[in-house]
């Protein structure tokens, strides 16, 4: 207790590879243990999804649910909707951690869609509560330090849930698409509308060097101009709009190649930086080779985006922009932690100076 966190808040859909970002995240902060809160059920411990390393604490909004599964049989309500979901208690206790006051929150249940008995988190340097609303509550909205927004493209959200629900699972097409089709209007109405408050986006798109490909992805980070503490990555030169294709004699890729692009845009009405990449990373090298061309990483040496990328090679989206984008929003956030803990003890000096 005493601590006051910097509170980060991601807005994605399930099955939009948060966890994964997540891990990417926590690791980048350093701190042995990540893990569940409750050190999952293998030891001896609870259901939870809380991810707890030294310096940060990983919220899931899941757990601030009105009603339980069949609760929401009842209202017929699905959880994307604004009002199966309790903003107070969310602002609450979120305002609570960031006072350096503990909290016990809720636990939603996966597994059987029930509320469980409330577990006690403690707050920490950073708070990241990642889940369908974030940003949606106003209150809520106004204790974020930064926000994010991972945006999976229709097309490709079919093909990952094709990939998944299909061939790992054997549903049928059918039924895949009435899935994504029923859930459809409440996440238009409720989650994508965050995408404007973002500080940044990840957006997921099909590739756009083979109309036919269904597996290449390109991958644009929106980031938002003029947001404290926070400097946009970009290609060359600053402000300059620029296509790169760094395949050819310095960097062998293999079909459909890669493509990066950089430069000024708008997005909701705000002035941005968008950095693309469309394809794949065949090996680390390739990867080495686009760090140096790279500005505003964030990184403390260079080496150490392909160092990170090259650690967490197993997980998805590792050689791909999805991995890239978000090992850089991760730089991103540890520096703006940096900055704003820097400043904290500046201030805390100053004030026992005069004192």
């Amino acid at each position: 207790a005493g601590v006051t966190p910097i509170v980060i808040g991601v807005a994605a859909d399930s099955g939009c590879g948060k966890s994964t970002f997540m891990r990417r995240l926590t690791s980048i902060f350093g701190g042995e243990t990540v893990g569940p809160l409750g050190g999952g059920f293998d030891n001896g411990g609870w259901e939870t999804n809380t991810l707890v390393s030294d310096l940060t604490t990983v919220i899931c909004l899941d757990d601030f649910h009105l009603n339980d599964r069949n609760g929401r049989k009842v209202s017929g309500l699905t959880a994307l909707d604004e009002r199966e979901n309790n903003f107070d208690l969310m602002y609450e206790q979120i305002k609570a951690l960031k006072d350096g006051k503990s909290i016990s929150k809720p636990i939603y249940n996966h597994v059987n869609g029930t509320l469980d008995t409330p577990e006690t988190i403690e707050p920490t340097p950073i708070v990241i509560i990642e889940g369908l609303h974030p940003m949606l509550d106003e209150r809520v909205r106004g204790l974020l330090d930064f926000s994010l927004y991972l945006d999976i493209s229709d097309e490709v959200k079919l093909n990952w849930k094709i990939q998944r629900d299909m061939e790992e699972r054997g549903h049928s097409l059918e039924s895949i698409m009435a899935s994504i089709e029923a859930r459809k209007p409440d996440f238009d109405a409720y989650v994508a509308p965050q995408k404007k408050f973002a500080d940044l986006t990840i957006e997921v798109l099909p590739t756009a060097l083979d109309p036919e490909d269904k597996k290449t992805l390109r991958v644009r980070s929106i980031q938002k101009l003029g947001v404290p503490d926070f400097n946009p990555t970009y290609l060359f030169d600053e402000g300059s709009t620029i296509e790169w294709t760094p395949c050819g004699k310095k960097l062998s890729c293999s079909y459909p190649g890669i493509k990066f692009s950089s430069g000024p845009d708008t997005f909701f009405g705000s002035e941005v930086q968008v950095l693309e990449m469309d394809g794949s990373f065949d090996n680390i090298q390739e990867l080495v080779y686009v760090e140096s061309h790279l500005s505003n990483t964030a990184t403390n040496f260079y080496g150490e985006l392909s160092q990170k990328m090259l650690a967490a090679a197993d997980a998805p989206g590792s050689d791909n922009g999805t991995g890239l984008m978000q090992t850089l929003a991760a730089f991103a956030i540890r520096n703006l932690y940096e900055k704003r803990n820097a400043a904290a003890k500046n201030a805390a000096v100053a004030e026992a100076v005069e004192a």
